[in-house]
């Protein structure tokens, strides 16, 4: 039996998709994986191969609405798909969704799945524009067409199932279910001591959806009451027109407000320096990854209640939710561990035992598995495995 996992980026497919792999190919499947430029992530490549999956170069143009590039994705899609034949397709993000179930289709092959981690900027309430309402209502479209031909969607928070639902996007005949996101290594992340000084922390692209600019006006403000305190950002600068400025970022760093790391690819020793995650995003997340790996690291989280994001926080208990795009209150939330730093070990072990429970990836997994029909029997095995799986 084969299974295709097509990908919008290649990175990706370690970092989210890599245990999910890892438990197909123990389940006894010849896996396949594609993405743009898969063969020139060598790392991403050499991982893959390793693992036992065979690795594919696919063209996709990751964002823009040229038909000319999405009929070419198609194509190219069909075509591997023709030479794989596999009787399992999934696709995830909204490209490798939309164009990977409509070649699954035209290649006849038999179980089509489809794993929506998030809607973006076009689905979200906040900050729309012209453009961006004219491009959700496109991708709307679009998922509505293909997604009609999936065998089942699997969405991240139940907000986003809601949403497709209600807008008939999918209709009453293509069964979906929830799951808790992409799931965490609990053993690769797991708690270690806090810092002395209150340190916030915020990994994300520097998107202005993501709240970027939020948490550094929020740290001029904490800064000027509270020296001490440290406000550290890791992400890297994108080529998304909604992405922050080279400038805003050199003067945040300047001002010496803003602790900036870069692009970290192993982000374990940030989280451990860090005694609050910070994530105010008004981006529509699936489930945030960089949420799930500081809950499994017993750390208290701060973030918007938004879908994806208010999955992950009982407030007041494991941290706060805060409105979207509200600086006053995401201050005010901040500030409550510089005045209380004892909330920070009770709501971390709060985390800790939030991420135990729910968020296991093994345990994610398992339920993908069989909601994919893939035997009972292989996913016990696969539960009962060591945590390596």
């Amino acid at each position: 039996m084969k299974f295709l996992i097509v990908a919008g980026a290649p990175g990706s497919l370690i970092n989210f998709r890599g245990h999910l792999i890892k438990d197909l190919i123990a389940s006894g499947f010849e896996v396949h994986a594609a993405a743009p430029d898969l063969s020139k992530d060598g790392l991403t490549h050499t991982k893959l191969v390793q693992m036992g999956a065979k690795a594919h170069d696919v063209y996709l143009s990751r964002t823009g609405i040229n038909p000319f590039h999405d009929m070419r994705t198609l194509v190219e899609l069909v075509r591997l798909m023709w030479s794989i034949r596999p009787e399992y397709v999934m696709g995830y993000t909204i490209k490798p969704v939309i164009f990977g179930t409509f070649a699954a289709v035209l290649v006849r092959c038999p179980r089509r799945y489809a794993l929506i981690t998030g809607l973006g900027y076009c689905f979200s309430s906040y900050g729309q524009t012209a453009k961006t309402r004219f491009i959700g209502c496109i991708a709307a479209k679009l998922y509505r067409h293909s997604l009609r031909f999936a065998n089942k969607v699997f969405f991240q928070n139940p907000d986003d199932q809601a949403l497709f639902r209600d807008r008939n996007i999918i209709n009453g005949s293509v069964p979906s279910v929830v799951v808790n996101g992409s799931g965490v290594d609990i053993d690769h992340y797991v708690p270690c001591a806090y810092p002395r000084q209150v340190e916030f922390l915020l990994i994300a692209r520097l998107l202005i959806d993501k709240g970027i600019r939020e948490y550094a006006e929020a740290a001029y403000r904490l800064k000027a009451e509270y020296p001490a305190a440290v406000f550290t950002l890791v992400g890297d600068l994108d080529s998304n027109p909604n992405s922050i400025t080279a400038q805003e970022l050199d003067r945040w760093i300047q001002d010496g407000v803003i602790n900036y790391l870069g692009k970290l690819d192993d982000v374990r020793d940030a989280l451990g320096n860090a005694s609050v995650f910070v994530l105010p995003s008004f981006y529509r997340e699936g489930i945030p990854r960089t949420i799930l790996e500081a809950l499994s690291m017993g750390r208290p989280i701060i973030t918007t209640d938004t879908p994806g994001c208010r999955e992950t926080v009982v407030d007041g208990e494991n941290g706060y939710l805060v409105p979207p795009q509200n600086a006053t209150e995401l201050t005010n939330a901040m500030r409550a561990f510089i005045e209380s730093p004892q909330l920070i070990s009770t709501m971390g072990k709060r985390s800790r035992e939030q991420a135990l429970r729910k968020y296991d990836v093994c345990k994610v997994n398992a339920v993908m598995l069989k909601e994919m029909g893939i035997s009972c029997s292989s996913v016990s095995s696969i539960s009962a495995l060591p945590r390596s799986c």
